[in-house]
């Protein structure tokens, strides 16, 4: 591994409009490896894969724009000297369009007693064979420089729900000396691969308001390109998932694109772009599609149920997509309940095809000042059980 100080083409982010009624952005990023239009949907590819669907799938079916790779995965498997010798998570995986890693903080939280974390960084074991192995903040830059992707995440820790306030805020502190050390260690490098890689810090403080506006102002602060609000999704009421987020999108700046880490279902999406945020990403449309849970323009679907069995109609009329408008629902259950594989593979795509397609229409809506009134018709129809 070699680094070597230097810059690319920076991204890009042109704010088109915002909704007159509510604080919904439509914009576009522009990176190395081509544009984003926002509000955007990213399909979480953990271990270099979004699970149970082809690139090509993704690209011309789903209509992906980034999706996601996971530093702690993939410095586990298949590690980073297979990464580098690849050229990096592009070449690995063939997905030539923008790319953003996880730092691997939320993994390391989830690992609960087989890590331990202290100002030099975290030290954890291994979920696949139990082996010891570091994280500072300088290594994990160093990964996300081997791995390649055009949006890198600030290594921070990831408070659990409930949070007592002195964890919280002794957590947040730490958080933001960690963003300090990422950013000198990005500066000293460059890209390994040609392309340019923008770090995105995070705003943490758990579901306490003064904490988390002492964080977005830190965050704002920092002169990165794009920020991003983490440490919420993981158990905390609804209404102060949206509190958090609208005191925070109404401190980060307005020039530069916001991401709300790992939310959610399509209505959490839907009010948290009228919230003001950018970038969203969630394991649930395709976790939830393997057990047989469809996300259509019509409402949620629960394939496995009776009534499917013999409904030949396709998946949902309302996407214009192969897998949407070619398979029936009664094709599809019984791919499902027999264990197919095909089964989750439709599934999945259906489901990511959903999610695209919801953020595409939101821009519209947005360009089109029409948002907030079509945000509550949507939620209601997107959100019920068929």
């Amino acid at each position: 591994m070699s680094f070597m100080a230097g810059t690319f083409a920076a991204m890009q982010f042109d704010l088109l409009h915002t909704d007159k009624k509510s604080k919904a952005r439509a914009g576009t990023i522009t990176t190395d490896h081509g544009e984003i239009q926002t509000p955007i949907f990213m399909p979480v590819g953990t271990a270099a894969t979004v699970k149970a669907v082809h690139q090509r799938e993704l690209e011309q079916d789903v209509k992906a724009q980034i999706i996601l790779g996971n530093t702690y995965h993939l410095y586990l498997r298949p590690g980073m000297e297979i990464m580098e010798a690849a050229a990096g998570l592009h070449k690995f995986n063939g997905w030539n369009k923008p790319l953003l890693t996880d730092s691997g903080g939320y993994q390391v939280y989830s690992l609960g007693a087989n890590r331990k974390i202290k100002e030099e960084g975290v030290t954890f074991r291994s979920h696949i064979d139990g082996s010891s192995h570091d994280f500072s903040p300088e290594r994990v830059m160093d990964i996300q420089r081997q791995i390649g992707a055009d949006f890198m995440m600030a290594f921070d820790e990831c408070t659990p729900y409930p949070c007592e306030r002195k964890y919280a805020e002794d957590s947040m502190q730490m958080t933001h000396r960690w963003l300090d050390r990422c950013v000198e260690r990005f500066k000293s490098t460059s890209s390994l691969y040609g392309h340019s890689q923008t770090l995105v810090p995070i705003v943490q403080g758990s579901t306490y308001p003064d904490l988390r506006k002492q964080s977005a102002e830190y965050i704002s602060n920092s002169g990165l390109d794009a920020s991003a609000i983490g440490g919420l999704s993981v158990g905390e009421p609804i209404e102060d998932m949206y509190e958090m987020t609208d005191l925070v999108c109404d401190i980060l700046p307005k020039n530069k694109p916001r991401y709300l880490m790992g939310v959610g279902t399509p209505a959490n999406i839907l009010e948290c772009i009228a919230l003001g945020v950018d970038m969203f990403d969630c394991v649930m449309p395709t976790r939830n599609a393997r057990n047989g849970m469809l996300f259509t323009t019509n409402g949620i679907i629960n394939i496995r149920n009776e009534r499917w069995k013999s409904d030949f109609s396709v998946i949902d009329d309302g996407i214009d997509g192969y897998v949407s408008a070619f398979y029936s629902k009664a094709y599809l259950r019984h791919l499902i309940t027999s264990g197919e594989m095909l089964g989750a593979q439709i599934a999945s795509v259906q489901n990511l095809s959903f999610y695209l397609w919801l953020v595409k229409n939101a821009k519209e809506e947005i360009l089109n000042d029409n948002f907030s009134a079509w945000k509550e018709i949507m939620i209601e129809k997107v959100s019920r059980r068929l």
